[in-house]
């Protein structure tokens, strides 16, 4: 049996075709089967007692100490991470949101442009919940209740063990917003 170029083509066509359409079918089967984790228990009515500034934490803390931290959601121009339960949290002792300067024409004051870049490695930790697995979770934490740029948040958490005294990351247990 011959088959012809343009038959040929056509089969291989088909093929591919039906090869990309299985793969989207799976890949919809997958996420549907997936449920959305809840960050609700996350979030707590009332702050944590305590807090110290991160300045101060990010010197003392050691991998898997218990620490308390407040401070405003900033320290860059896209403060959460997207499609993951993370973000950046800014000391105020340390770095200015632009909204707070006098004369402010800045679209995204909490990205801290005026200050340097030692007083926002000094002035920021990144924020994160993480699953059994140890893994932040795949989920954005913007909007969480009324979580967004400039919020000031209260938390504890574990440091985590990635973090070193240039880097504070700390694994949240309990958060609570207010603005």
């Amino acid at each position: 049996m011959k088959l012809s170029l343009r038959s040929l083509s056509t089969a291989l066509l088909s093929a591919c075709a039906l090869l990309i359409s299985s793969c989207d079918e799976k890949a919809e089967t997958q996420a549907e089967a997936t449920p959305a984790v809840s960050l609700d228990p996350y979030f707590t009515a009332s702050a944590p007692a305590d807090p110290q500034p991160i300045s101060s934490v990010r010197t003392s803390a050691k991998p898997g100490e218990q620490v308390t931290v407040s401070g405003l959601v900033m320290g860059r121009e896209k403060p959460f991470v997207e499609g993951r339960a993370a973000f950046v949290l800014g000391d105020p002792t340390k770095i200015t949101p632009c909204n707070k300067m006098p004369d402010d024409h800045c679209k995204t004051p909490w990205d801290a442009c005026c200050d340097t870049p030692e007083a926002k490695r000094e002035g920021t930790a990144t924020i994160q919940i993480v699953g059994a697995d140890q893994r932040v979770l795949k989920r954005s934490i913007k909007g969480e209740h009324g979580l967004k740029e400039l919020s000031t948040v209260t938390l504890t958490g574990t440091v985590d063990k990635a973090s070193t005294p240039e880097a504070l990351i700390i694994n949240a247990t309990a958060l609570h917003v207010t603005e």
